[in-house]
């Protein structure tokens, strides 16, 4: 292995261990996607698998944990004993680390190290050209239905699912923290019944509408209007003001909200600590969905900011996880 790669490796490991598990935002998807730092969990990775895996998810808005997911499953990370490999095709026409069939691989394969040529048994190639499949298939947001379109197997989205959320957990538990300290940790493999993954989706198809005062959609939002509106889409009820939503509870401590949580600030005419005047929905590593403001549209936001008055989790009430009516993908 090179130096050079092994002493990256190293730095983002130490740095893991330094600032825990933090997420980050992905460069062109005006989202946020966390990529936990990864620690042992990711020991059996080769090292210059895992910068790979890291330089994919960053480019393509994708977590690291499922993309060394789908390596895992497809290759062992390019170990396997099996054919098709590192040449030739497997019994179904499949090639490289991460098993690509030949019309997939002309269509989506990636010059990834920019050496003039598109090596489907490259994992600088193959990996990003992965990324690239999968968003095009609907990743993150749909993660099921693109990896079923990578594989088309109930078993295969469901084992490449359960490696992404391994390598997740145990580097957050080895970093001394919770799955909740990553908070965008598993937004991308959360189960599609879950009420907050309706919320959050509802929320994105909202992006670019304006804001209105009072209004609940469906061309227009306040900010509780969207939050109110999401969790209706998901089948759960809560109250339509902020400051009702913020003692419908149950509250969050900060540094434990999850996706899918509602995030509160002492801002805008009447506000107080008990009266909070704005309202979003959180999406994880530190950014929320929300209509600011009269003259603004609903956006993706950081919530980092000095008026943040806590969160609370609208999935904790014991009718959240019912499935809303005609749920399923």
């Amino acid at each position: 292995m090179p130096l050079a790669i092994a002493a990256a490796v190293g730095v983002l490991v130490l740095m893991a261990v330094l600032v825990a598990v933090i997420g980050a935002v992905m460069p062109g998807s005006g989202e946020a996607v966390c990529q936990p730092e990864p620690g042992s969990s990711a020991a059996d990775i080769p090292p210059a698998y895992l910068t790979l895996y890291r330089a994919a998810g960053e480019e393509y808005g994708i977590g690291w944990h499922v993309l060394a997911a789908v390596g895992k499953v497809e290759s062992d990370h390019g170990r396997g004993p099996g054919p098709g490999i590192s040449s030739g095709r497997n019994h179904a026409g499949a090639a490289g680390p991460m098993q690509f069939m030949p019309g997939t691989w002309a269509v989506f394969g990636v010059d990834g190290d920019r050496d003039g040529r598109r090596d489907v048994y490259d994992p600088a190639d193959a990996i990003p050209a992965a990324a690239r499949y999968l968003k095009h298939g609907g990743a993150p947001e749909r993660l099921r239905a693109a990896l079923f379109q990578y594989n088309h197997s109930a078993a295969y989205v469901d084992k490449v699912v359960r490696q992404a959320r391994a390598y997740a957990q145990r580097t957050a538990a080895q970093l001394g923290a919770t799955p909740a300290d990553c908070v965008g940790a598993f937004s991308a493999v959360m189960p599609p019944g879950h009420a907050a993954a309706k919320a959050i989706a509802f929320a994105r198809a909202q992006l670019g509408k304006p804001y209105l005062w009072g209004a609940t959609g469906p061309g227009a939002f306040d900010c509780s209007g969207l939050t109110y509106a999401a969790y209706r889409a998901a089948g759960l009820s809560i109250p339509r003001v902020s400051g009702a939503q913020w003692r419908h509870g149950p509250r969050v401590p900060t540094g434990r909200e999850q996706p899918g949580d509602l995030v509160f600030f002492n801002s805008g005419p009447g506000t107080s600590t008990s009266n909070p005047g704005h309202v979003g929905l959180v999406i994880g590593s530190g950014k929320m969905i929300a209509a600011p403001h009269t003259g603004t549209v609903v956006q993706i936001q950081s919530y980092r900011r000095s008026t943040l008055l806590g969160f609370t989790r609208p999935t904790a009430h014991r009718k959240a996880e019912a499935p809303a009516s005609g749920a399923g993908r």
